[in-house]
C-alpha cells in the first residue's frame, strides 16, 4: 500500500536518499535489447543530462547516480536550508516553467 511522502522522508533523520526507478514490461532504458537487437544507448546521455538539469533547479544535490539498462539509481541529498530560503517568486517560476512544458507536451502529443 502506498505511503504518503511525509511518512517516507524525514530530513531530521537523514537528508540522504537512495532512489530507484525501474522500467516495466522488459522495456530498455538504455543499452542493447538482446531480444530485438535494438540499441537504446543514446538515451544514457539524455537521462544523465536531465538528472543534472533537475538537480540545478531543485534543492537537491546528486551525490551519485548509475543509469543501467532497465533501471537507474540516484543517491540524493536534500538541501533543506536552500529550499527554506526560496522566495515565493522562486516557487512561482518553477510552477510556471514546468506548467508550460507540461501544457506544450500535452498539446503536442494530442496532435500526433
Amino acid at each position: 500500500m502506498p505511503r504518503a511522502r511525509s511518512q517516507q522522508v524525514s530530513l531530521s533523520d537523514t537528508p540522504f536518499y537512495h532512489c530507484i526507478s525501474r522500467c516495466v514490461r522488459r522495456a530498455f532504458l538504455c543499452g542493447e535489447d538482446v531480444v530485438t537487437g535494438k540499441s537504446f544507448e543514446h538515451r544514457r546521455g539524455w537521462i544523465e543530462a536531465r538528472i543534472l538539469f533537475l538537480a540545478k533547479i531543485f534543492s537537491i544535490d546528486v551525490c551519485a547516480y548509475a543509469v543501467m539498462s532497465n533501471h537507474l539509481h540516484l543517491v540524493l541529498h536534500v538541501d533543506d536550508k536552500q529550499a527554506k530560503n526560496w522566495s515565493i517568486f522562486t516557487w512561482m517560476s518553477l510552477i510556471i516553467f514546468f506548467g508550460q512544458n507540461w501544457a506544450r507536451n500535452t498539446l503536442a502529443s494530442s496532435k500526433a
